[in-house]
């Protein structure tokens, strides 16, 4: 290509800025080549905003403490009698059903009791039968005029102390007969046999503990919380996972929570129900009870700078999908250094301006720039 002359390259390069308030434009490159076209710009884009998506989450994390399988009811049975144990009928890990014998007492003691009582039982009932044949004795001849008054009353008392006596030997030989009954332990209701407190040989006294039994039904997980958890236990939604099958998880409800702490370990003893338990969970395995925020407790942590107030209380810019500004007012539950806990005035998934909020205006059109996710 032949050279251009310097004339030619001032023309050229004016016809290139002339051309250029058209919308094209030619340039020469160091005076040499080739004129190159660039093309024509686009429309001038909005202001460019530092924005972040709103995202809700518990107040608190998830919290994990280490729990226990126990029964709702675990009772220490007793004999009611005291007495030397004569055979122990069951171990312990045993199923037992209602009324079924546990252990018994040497009851040879108890039998001659029950003898003596039925003895004392044979003589008061000849004895009343005496004095009431006297007693009608007595009233027939007083009414004739055969005898005085006090003669007749004589017999009457007599009668009746006889009759008193009657019914205490009845009583006697009843109580007799329940001892006798007591020296066999029995199970109050089904279960499992958890401990055995007794051997045989061994003396007990009346309401010595001596079969403890968990009765069948609900079963629930203890744990020990600490002070700080004391009250998200009573609000949060709970739940209970095996160490032995931890693919599986049971919803748990608080039951029952100590009002004093233990003087050891200062910590609160709880009880939570496990109404979905199946036979995978057996007493005395380990758990593990997780403790998360209700889901009213859910809030948003937005930059404090993203807030604006007009007077009107905190608010926030949000930009929709066009990148069109939108003024939101929100409910702040609290400030923690750099950040604002929002509850309430935007959705989740909502972007918010974080910078520059007191230039924007509503409904200006925005360019986001994505910063971070709270």
């Amino acid at each position: 290509m032949p050279r251009i002359g310097a004339k030619t390259r001032n023309a050229l390069i004016i016809i290139g800025l002339l051309a250029g308030a058209g919308g094209a434009a030619a340039v020469v490159a160091q005076g040499h080549g080739p004129v190159a076209e660039t093309a024509r710009p686009g429309p001038v884009a909005g202001r460019p905003v530092m924005t972040t998506v709103v995202h809700y989450a518990p107040e608190q994390p998830s919290r994990m403490f280490m729990a226990t399988i126990r029964p709702r009811v675990e009772a220490d049975q007793g004999f009611r009698v005291a007495g030397k144990v004569a055979v122990r009928l069951v171990e312990a890990g045993r199923s037992v059903k209602a009324g079924e014998a546990l252990a018994r007492l040497d009851d040879a003691d108890l039998r001659l009791q029950k003898e003596q009582a039925e003895a004392e039982l044979a003589a008061s009932k000849v004895a009343m039968e005496q004095t009431s044949a006297d007693e009608a004795r007595g009233a027939d001849l007083h009414a004739k005029g055969w005898t005085a008054r006090a003669v007749y009353d004589r017999q009457r008392a007599a009668a009746e102390e006889a009759r008193g006596r009657n019914r205490r030997a009845q009583r006697a030989v009843e109580l007799a007969t329940n001892a006798l009954d007591y020296a066999t332990l029995r199970a109050d209701s089904d279960g499992i046999v958890t401990a055995t407190l007794i051997e045989p040989g061994q003396v007990v006294s009346a309401g010595q503990p001596a079969i403890r039994v968990a009765r069948k039904g609900e079963k629930e997980a203890a744990v020990a919380l600490p002070e700080s958890f004391v009250s998200r236990a009573r609000d949060g939604a709970a739940s209970v996972t095996l160490w032995s099958a931890p693919g599986k998880t049971y919803r748990a409800t608080l039951r029952e929570l100590s009002p004093v702490a233990d003087s050891a370990t200062r910590t609160f003893a709880a009880r939570f129900s496990l109404p979905d338990a199946d036979e995978r969970v057996a007493l005395g395995m380990s758990a593990t009870l997780t403790i998360a925020a209700p889901a009213s407790d859910k809030v948003a942590r937005v930059p404090s700078a993203a807030l604006f107030d007009q007077g009107k209380g905190p608010s926030l810019w949000t930009v929709d999908e066009a990148g069109v500004t939108a003024l939101k007012p929100v409910t702040v539950l609290r400030y923690e250094g750099a950040e604002a806990l929002v509850t309430a005035g935007v959705a989740d998934g909502e972007r918010i301006v974080t910078l520059g909020v007191q230039k924007l205006a509503a409904g200006e059109k925005v360019r986001p720039i994505t910063q971070l996710s709270f």
